[in-house]
């Protein structure tokens, strides 16, 4: 069985939108490229627990304290946060009046 035959079984939809499209995988691309980088390539983990720590740690600060120009200078976490309480705040306006 091919492997998207695998994927189609579990449920998880294909997304790519044409076959070997570079849009398809630039984004996943250039953050692997930094985590090789920026954790992998500099600290060069000497055991699979180590690098396991090594990526969580890397994960954490990107998402949590690395802020981003292309949210506002938000971390992804503090942008995740505030579309939360946008999406709550716009779900409360649309309840009918009681």
């Amino acid at each position: 069985m091919e492997w998207t035959g695998v994927l189609l079984e579990q449920g998880i939809r294909i997304s790519m939108d044409g076959i070997g499209r570079w849009m398809d995988n630039g984004f996943i691309e250039r953050r692997w490229r930094r985590v090789k980088y920026e954790e992998i390539y500099l600290r060069e983990h000497a055991t699979l627990g180590a690098l396991r720590t090594g990526l969580a740690d890397w994960f954490k600060r990107y998402n949590e304290w690395r802020p981003h120009e292309a949210l506002g200078h938000l971390t992804p976490a503090a942008f995740c946060q505030e579309a939360l309480v946008r999406i709550a705040a716009s779900a409360e306006e649309m309840k009918p009046a009681a």
